[in-house]
């Protein structure tokens, strides 16, 4: 499992500003909306719903404010324009990029997208052009705090896991994309303290960065992607340093 690169990412989540966690927020909601429209706001017939409203409490969001967005989403008459659009490209130094986004304008959305690219010294793709490298996956991040890895494999096997590495302060569990829910939910309660829980786009190869205008430039254009607000995830095979927090 990839847990250097995963970590680097989780290290710039947990270090978010309260700017970054409103808009996380922000995100999460319009992704519930989404689903709620589509498959109804009972999470136990509505997986989608299930998995993110366990992201969402991940992301220590309060239930007052998850319910707020359910209800509002499920109601009549409620207003929801927004469009799942998907970008590839390629950033600095060939490193693979995925976009995932939600928007109520298109044309919008791709310029801006396409302006972030060529801005950072990436480019923008074709569909497909970097899929291909990606699969999907569950993927659980939990807090490490020195448990016995013995004991860590059975509960994560017991709670349906496929997989699991501690690297440095977490243990990051793979699972399959529609069993996040029930194995955050299972090592909750066996104690964990869960940082993520949600499905992602996981590369089978990594690219490494050396150059300094390279290291610097790709991460502008990480920072530049999740600032802004039709896009909802950003998924890469940066294999980022250590050091570049």
């Amino acid at each position: 499992m990839s847990g250097h690169s995963k970590w680097s990412n989780i290290k710039r989540k947990k270090e978010a500003n309260d700017a970054v966690k409103g808009k996380i927020f922000t995100k999460i909601g319009r992704e519930i909306t989404v689903v709620v429209k589509q498959g109804g706001p009972d999470p136990a017939s509505n997986p989608k719903l299930a998995n993110l409203i366990a992201k969402a409490k991940a992301n220590n969001i309060p239930n007052d404010n998850i319910e707020r967005v359910i209800k509002k989403a499920s109601g009549e008459g409620s207003k929801n324009d927004y469009e799942n659009m998907t970008y590839e490209g390629y950033g600095p130094g060939g490193v693979a990029v995925i976009v995932e986004c939600l928007t109520d304008n298109k044309n919008r959305t791709a310029g801006d997208v396409r302006h972030y690219f060529d801005k950072y010294g990436g480019n923008l793709g074709t569909s497909g052009c970097v899929a291909f490298m990606f699969s999907n996956r569950g993927t659980v991040i939990a807090e490490y705090s020195g448990q016995d890895e013995d004991k860590i494999m059975e509960d994560c096997f017991e709670a349906g896991a496929d997989d699991f590495n501690i690297d440095e302060e977490i243990i990051e569990i793979a699972c399959q994309p529609n069993d996040v829910t029930d194995v955050s939910e299972t090592l909750k309660g066996l104690g964990y303290e869960i940082i993520s829980a949600e499905s992602e786009m996981v590369p089978s190869t990594y690219t490494t960065l050396t150059d300094e205008k390279q290291l610097k430039m790709m991460g502008l254009l990480l920072d530049t992607l999740e600032e802004d607000d039709d896009v909802q995830n950003v998924y890469h095979n940066w294999n980022m340093p250590e050091d570049d927090e």
